[in-house]
């Protein structure tokens, strides 16, 4: 066990009320010392957090040490959004909703430590899980000074039967679906639910439908697909239907049509930043379909070049999140470069959505850079004369016929 740094005083533990920060918010009363100021974050979770403040009373917080705060709006506005225009996917499928929302819950902690005059903050990540690393890149990029304290690296507790017998020691109450081992650990937000462990450990099995929790089945959708609008100014979208509506609402109410047609089902074997590969399965329902919309407008409004390049710095952008750098020089330099992408990227795109899908099928804007005029079979207005598509060939070809005759004098010996 590592040496406890006794000068620590008082400490900021990202608390979600749950059994495990329960058990660490006594652990670090006990084995510190310290003072615990507990911030617990309304990303859009769907949980109730005021038993995250009685339960932080009961355990002996003082009540102007205990923050709680509603962060849907910034939530959505400040990090998904961003993260949005540049249409990141991890590995090419997830779409990174527990990476987003970790440096949100940095910030917050480091703000309200400054406030509280902390000289800590801890967090419930496990020492096998990326989310250790991205808590504690975002604290130190935002105060390279603090003292991180991560008891799963830390304490002795070496089973889950250990935690409950502690928990039982200090009377912290003990849901009874955790006292046995459980089926599987989840993580959600605003923008997405994530499963994993346990019964999922196995990438053979099928995930079992009493996993999913924000998208209905795919099978037993409406029979009937439901068309929808999504709006777009300068690449964020603004609303839904012809209706404007925030950030935060925005992303609620696409989730709401996705899960009805089981939309954002993701079961994924991803590869670790900590080294190992990891079996999760992820929810996305307003996010899948924000992902296409947004990828509609584009296609119409974004050059070439432009399109290209950004397809080709997504890839980078994606696991700079993934890995916890969202507060690093180059994160910041690659979202320069896509939100000078998206100063056209405005109009209104139609999708249809139909039993777990979500495809695009009408787009529109005032910026479009789609010329019937250039793309149309029929006579009339010809902006593109097709005979000077010959020399065009000719030019890109010369160095294939270079090769190709370089190729045939080696043959022939």
């Amino acid at each position: 066990m590592p040496t406890k740094d006794k000068d620590i005083k008082r400490v900021v533990l990202a608390y979600s009320g749950g059994l495990d920060t329960s058990i660490i918010l006594k652990w670090l009363q006990e084995t510190y010392a310290c003072e615990v100021v507990t911030f617990t974050a309304d990303l859009g979770q769907g949980e109730e957090l005021e038993p995250a403040r009685q339960k932080a009373l009961m355990l002996g917080i003082k009540p102007e040490h205990i923050f709680i705060e509603d962060l849907r709006e910034e939530f959505v506005r400040d990090y998904v959004f961003p993260m949005f225009r540049a249409n990141a996917l991890y590995e090419g499928q997830y779409l990174l909703g527990t990476s987003i929302a970790r440096p949100l819950i940095s910030k917050k902690q480091i703000e309200i430590a400054h406030k509280v005059g902390a000289d800590a903050v801890s967090h419930g990540a496990t020492g096998k899980g990326n989310d250790q690393v991205r808590f504690e890149l975002g604290y130190y990029a935002l105060d390279p000074d603090i003292k991180v304290i991560a008891p799963w690296r830390e304490w002795d507790f070496s089973s889950r039967a250990a935690l409950i017998d502690y928990a039982e020691k200090h009377q912290i109450p003990i849901a009874k679906d955790k006292r046995g081992e459980a089926p599987f650990s989840t993580d959600a937000n605003l923008l997405h639910v994530s499963s994993e462990g346990k019964v999922l450990e196995d990438p053979a099995e099928e995930v079992p439908d009493y996993v999913y929790s924000r998208t209905d089945d795919p099978d037993k959708a409406p029979d009937q697909p439901q068309y929808i609008t999504v709006d777009f100014e300068h690449g964020d979208a603004i609303g839904v239907d012809g209706k404007k509506l925030s950030p935060a609402s925005l992303l609620t109410k696409l989730n709401h049509v996705g899960r009805t047609h089981g939309i954002g089902r993701l079961d994924l074997v991803e590869n670790r930043f900590v080294g190992m590969k990891s079996r999760g399965m992820y929810e996305t329902p307003g996010g899948t379909i924000l992902l296409a919309a947004h990828r509609g407008i584009e296609q119409i409004t974004l050059d070439r070049g432009a399109a290209h390049l950004k397809d080709e710095m997504m890839p980078r952008y994606a696991e700079l999140i993934y890995n916890g750098f969202w507060f690093s020089p180059e994160r910041e330099m690659l979202q320069a470069l896509i939100d000078t992408s998206q100063e056209f990227v405005t109009g209104r795109v139609r999708l249809k959505l139909y039993k777990g899908s979500a495809w695009v099928v009408g787009r529109e804007s005032p910026y479009s850079l789609y010329d019937q005029d250039l793309v149309t079979f029929e006579e009339g207005a010809v902006a593109y004369d097709q005979r000077d598509a010959a020399g065009f060939i000719k030019l890109n070809a010369l160095r294939l016929r270079t090769l190709g005759k370089r190729a045939r004098k080696l043959s022939r010996g």
